[in-house]
């Protein structure tokens, strides 16, 4: 290797996540977070609350996670793409039920999507809930990549 040649950069290793932050002074914000695990195959989403008096600290201990399949990521798509107007997708375990509901704003100015999410817990009926709002771009990014989750999940 010449004096001017310099070694090749080593490829930043991505974590395929992408999150959705929206603190608020009042500690009332949240995140969301997609996830692909190509091994499970699945899109997790987790999200979680704001900790209160924490600008940008989220309580992960308390989240709330839905694993998504094909029909769930194609449910999401249509509402990204305008292709319908909100999309309510519904899970139960034995340790008990998510829900997510995503709805495309056009009132809003600008026009946003806003997702809601929760979880209610099997033995204590305890329920969870978080509101996001996911801004044009955040909803372009989210978009493309869950296409191409699609593509990884179907094996195509």
């Amino acid at each position: 290797m010449g004096d001017s040649e310099q070694p090749a950069e080593k490829p930043r290793k991505f974590h395929g996540r992408y999150a959705i932050y929206k603190p608020v002074k009042s500690g009332k914000g949240g995140v969301l977070r997609f996830e692909l695990n190509p091994d499970t195959p699945a899109v997790f989403v987790e999200a979680a609350h704001q900790e209160e008096g924490q600008q940008r600290r989220f309580d992960w201990s308390k989240k709330i996670v839905m694993k998504w399949g094909l029909s769930d990521i194609g449910e999401a798509l249509a509402v990204l793409e305008k292709r319908q107007g909100e999309a309510k997708l519904f899970h139960q375990t034995p340790k008990g039920s998510t829900a997510f509901e995503f709805k495309y704003q056009a009132d809003r100015k600008p026009a946003n999507f806003f997702v809601t999410i929760s979880k209610q817990e099997a033995e204590t009926k305890e329920v969870d809930r978080l509101g996001v709002s996911v801004s044009p771009g955040e909803a372009s990014v989210l978009a493309a990549l869950l296409r191409r989750a699609a593509v990884v999940l179907a094996g195509w």
